[in-house]
């Protein structure tokens, strides 16, 4: 009877580090089915400025700001293997509010984002990309403070943030950017909060993009 506890006791251990290690290694990257709010979600998103390079393909939407770590990684990894398979890459980036009074974006990272969002230029987005984010000065862009209208459309992409947040969050999915939101060849709407590589295989196999 003593042996039998024993080997019950180490077989549940190993269960149980062999759930641990399928959730560390692959479940906890798995994007989420958005089964909620999934007009009102795309209606937000194709309302947006996104900027994207004009694919016909299935789209994706990934929402950030330009300093954002993994925002800057997906934009380098991911992105690319997507397009070369025809997908859409729709672009959506915002400049954070201020918190207690702290700035969290610059002069021209408003102006920038107010551009974008108005003339949608993949080209600026990809000038601002490859420039040092402290060098950038966004010369030659109307300023957005001051400017009524642009200020404007700057709060719009913070309102669209604050909009999707609680939807997203019905669907099990933290507002942690880059955000993506995409149907897969099925039509089913996917999302998930990918800051991190490990999520990127399965946006690739939903949209048909090789690794």
């Amino acid at each position: 009877m003593k042996k039998l506890v024993i080997w019950f006791v180490l077989l549940a251990a190993v269960v149980i580090v062999a759930v641990g290690a399928y959730w560390w290694l692959d479940l906890r990257w798995r994007p989420r089915t958005i089964t909620k709010h999934q007009a009102e979600i795309a209606k937000i998103l194709d309302g947006s400025g996104w900027v994207s390079p004009g694919l016909t393909g299935p789209k994706i939407y990934m929402i950030g700001f330009r300093s954002c770590p993994g925002c800057i990684q997906a934009k380098a990894e991911l992105l690319p293997p997507l397009q070369k398979a025809g997908v859409d890459t729709r672009v959506i980036l915002f400049a954070r509010r201020d918190v207690n009074g702290l700035a969290r974006s610059t002069p021209a990272e408003r102006a920038t984002v107010a551009e974008l969002w108005l003339n949608r230029s993949w080209a600026l987005m990809d000038r601002w990309d490859k420039a040092p984010i402290e060098a950038w000065t966004a010369e030659g862009l109307p300023p957005a403070d001051g400017d009524v209208a642009r200020t404007a459309v700057v709060d719009a992409g913070r309102a669209m943030v604050e909009r999707l947040t609680p939807l997203l969050k019905d669907n099990g999915i933290g507002f942690g950017t880059p955000v993506l939101v995409w149907w897969s060849s099925d039509g089913v709407m996917h999302g998930c909060s990918c800051g991190s590589p490990a999520s990127y295989r399965f946006v690739r196999k939903d949209l048909g993009a090789a690794e």
